[in-house]
């Protein structure tokens, strides 16, 4: 299923959301519809979050992300352990968000191909100065926005596992099950897989 991406800021407000990614799918699994799940997710809370507006701002990039995943890894997803599940929620981001997607294709799977496992701000600008005159979208964002984007980027990275500390700069390369890698290669999404650092 291809969808067509633009660059959007939208990881500012749902980060990595495995738990709730978790949830959806199991959801979609028992065959409940999307307003159904949406209506599920909010009325009983499914999120644990205690404030309320945040589960309207977090569910749509929830929901997408589930319906970027086919029934084979929507199954790995509910039954495969926590490491399958953090590289298939990656997948996941990437898919339904181009700018991470670039930014793990361009800056991360680059750095792991040169054996450099240190990311640092300045390899942060350089990615976001050189979008912003690409596209008028990313140039028209103001400064906080794009700071709280380049967090959020690297919560992603914490929370996968690519990055070692949370404050910290040492990347790890993920161990990718090869069920999910190929499975992935297979559907026709290996530069996913590339751009995890394979």
């Amino acid at each position: 299923m291809t969808i067509e991406l633009e660059y959007s800021s939208s990881l500012n407000g749902a980060s990595y959301l495995l738990f709730e990614l978790k949830q959806v799918v199991k959801l979609k699994q028992v065959g409940l519809t999307l307003p159904e799940i949406r209506k599920k997710v909010v009325e009983e809370n499914l999120f644990q979050f205690e404030n309320k507006g945040r589960i309207n701002r977090t569910l749509p990039s929830v929901i997408r992300r589930a319906e970027a995943l086919d029934s084979e890894l929507t199954n790995l997803m509910s039954e495969g352990s926590i490491e399958m599940c953090k590289v298939i929620n990656l997948y996941a981001i990437m898919k339904t968000d181009l700018l991470f997607f670039e930014f793990m294709n361009e800056v991360i799977s680059e750095k792991f191909r040169h054996n450099d496992y240190l990311i640092e701000k300045k390899d942060m600008n350089v990615f976001f100065t050189a979008k912003a005159e690409q596209s008028e979208k990313v140039a028209s964002w103001s400064a906080i926005n794009t700071e709280k984007l380049k967090r959020a980027f690297m919560q992603v990275l914490y929370e996968s596992g690519i990055l070692k500390q949370r404050r910290g700069n040492e990347l790890n390369r993920l161990i990718i099950d090869q069920q999910i890698k190929e499975h992935l290669i297979r559907i026709g999404d290996a530069k996913y897989v590339h751009a995890m650092g394979e």
